[in-house]
């Protein structure tokens, strides 16, 4: 099987890792300064070793399986122009017609729609993976139908407002309540979990768990409830807070616990050094336990605190390998209680780390995809029925 992974980055992100912000001095001596012009390999590497964003998570297990899969990072305008600069290619600016699909690092007026397209007929996937779905729409995904088999929608946030998913064969989430509404909507859906990736403990190594309780995540409008979670964390404990902030007030009294924003290796390094560590999903989740924390904190080894949804047994068994609250009171009281029972603590995040190294790793998350895609290409390479 050829899987083409279609994905994008947080804008901060690629800015940081391109910097270019830089005096004209001080990247004459670092070497990242140059990035933007260096080959493709060596600039995807460099992305992929920050551990940011599922890094090269799922072509590597793809690989492992025995198929060939290829990522790319469709809003990076430096790493696509470089892929095109290697084939001797050009494209053109980037059209008139609006696209959600920008590069927020240079170049940013290059057709990036019009790169996916070439990379597609290149690749001749059987599968088209995207999980960009808010970006990347059905009217691009259109374009590359003539050079796949299969176009599958991989989502877990909020749904594009005007997507019509008419390019779609398939969805998959990691969410009930979001294969149900695709269902619903007469569109082939299937679940697929979230995991963690067993490598990064090698790649990250942590001296000690010197940060008594954390919270890693983001505050923004899609997380409504969750403001309400943190201020009342920030006025009754000495939680310390990393993630992107929307819209909070540097008078907020959220910003006096406030570390910056962790990616990749940076939030890993956080979670390794957290005892405890907090989660709340994001509302669209519903009364699902679905979210990224849940594999990455347990895979990093802390006491996962969570809140209670409707399937975490499905995943964890609470009070043993996690510990979940209903209530910011009950929050309160798990947190007071494991930070003083620190033996507790410590069996119960070991008991997490087995489970989600034992049922919940990408090689486990790929080889569920593959299992699904090998399935709706059969299905599709099938005779009709006379």
């Amino acid at each position: 099987m050829r899987v083409m992974i279609i994905s994008t980055d947080y804008g901060p992100f690629l800015k940081k890792l391109y910097d270019p912000g830089k005096s004209f001095f001080a990247r004459l001596f670092d070497r990242s300064a140059s990035l933007r012009d260096a080959p493709y390999a060596r600039q995807l590497k460099e992305r992929n070793d920050t551990l940011f964003a599922g890094s090269d998570f799922y072509s590597r297990n793809f690989h492992a399986l025995g198929h060939e899969a290829w990522e790319f990072h469709v809003n990076n305008g430096a790493l696509q122009t470089a892929w095109l600069r290697e084939r001797g290619q050009e494209v053109g600016p980037r059209p008139s017609t609006p696209s959600p699909l920008r590069s927020p690092i240079e170049p940013g007026n290059v057709d990036l729609e019009e790169i996916i397209v070439r990379q597609a007929r290149e690749m001749a996937p059987d599968v088209i993976l995207n999980q960009a779905v808010s970006e990347v729409e059905s009217r691009v995904l259109q374009r590359l139908r003539p050079y796949c088999k299969l176009i599958v929608g991989q989502i877990a946030s909020p749904y594009p407002e005007h997507e019509t998913y008419s390019a779609y064969d398939l969805m998959i989430s990691s969410l009930p309540n979001f294969v149900n509404y695709y269902r619903k909507r007469g569109l082939a859906a299937e679940p697929n979990l979230l995991g963690f990736e067993p490598g990064v403990l090698d790649e990250v190594k942590v001296a000690e768990r010197d940060v008594p309780l954390s919270f890693v995540g983001s505050l923004t409008s899609d997380h409504g409830s969750r403001y309400d979670l943190i201020n009342r964390l920030v006025a009754e404990t000495d939680i310390k807070i990393w993630g992107r902030l929307v819209s909070v007030s540097n008078w907020s009294p959220i910003m006096k616990r406030y570390q910056g924003e962790a990616w990749g290796r940076d939030m890993f390094r956080v979670l390794g050094r957290s005892k405890i560590t907090i989660n709340q999903h994001i509302d669209i989740a519903e009364n699902y336990a679905n979210n990224m924390r849940l594999f990455e904190a347990t895979g990093m080894g802390a006491l996962l605190i969570t809140d209670w949804k409707d399937n975490i047994a499905d995943l964890f068994e609470p009070g043993k390998e996690v510990v979940c609250y209903r209530s910011l009171d009950e929050c309160l009281e798990l947190i007071k209680y494991y930070s003083q029972h620190e033996a507790e603590r410590a069996a119960i995040a070991a008991a997490g780390q087995r489970r989600t190294l034992q049922s919940h790793s990408y090689a486990q998350v790929v080889a569920d995809q593959a299992r699904i895609f090998s399935r709706y290409l059969a299905a599709k390479s099938a005779p009709a029925a006379q």
